[in-house]
């Protein structure tokens, strides 16, 4: 059961744009281990996205991940993740976080889990 973020505007324009994309992953399950996937889309004119980045994170019970995505010179982003297996609901949490050329929080681009609209399916580039 696939989330994501929607397109987010990234420019200027409309504040600071981000140039990475921090992905923010904890497991609070005493004993499961689970896995995520993580897939960035991201477009230069806002007309077509491309799919920039899968990365399959795994977590051991009460541990944690961050991992990084390089997005500066895109004008858009989007961000998707599924948690395979097992889905741990209620003990996982999956945030996504704009941060500037300078290791600044965008603050209109921070995602918590209420913010994360279901999909069907990953998206295709289009």
């Amino acid at each position: 059961m696939p989330y994501t973020t929607g397109w987010v505007t990234n420019t200027r324009e409309f504040g600071t744009a981000a140039s990475t994309i921090v992905v923010n992953i904890k497991n609070n399950n005493q004993t499961t281990a689970t896995s995520f996937i993580v897939k960035v889309y991201a477009s230069v004119d806002s007309t077509s996205f491309n799919h920039l980045y899968s990365q399959s994170i795994n977590l051991v019970p009460k541990s944690s991940r961050v991992a990084t995505f390089f997005i500066a010179g895109n004008v858009a982003y989007e961000v998707q993740f599924d948690e395979m297996m097992p889905p741990l609901i209620g003990d996982t949490v999956l945030t996504v976080y704009g941060i500037d050329e300078v290791g600044q929080l965008v603050t209109n681009q921070r995602f918590t889990p209420p913010e994360f609209t279901f999909i069907n399916a990953f998206s295709t580039p289009f």
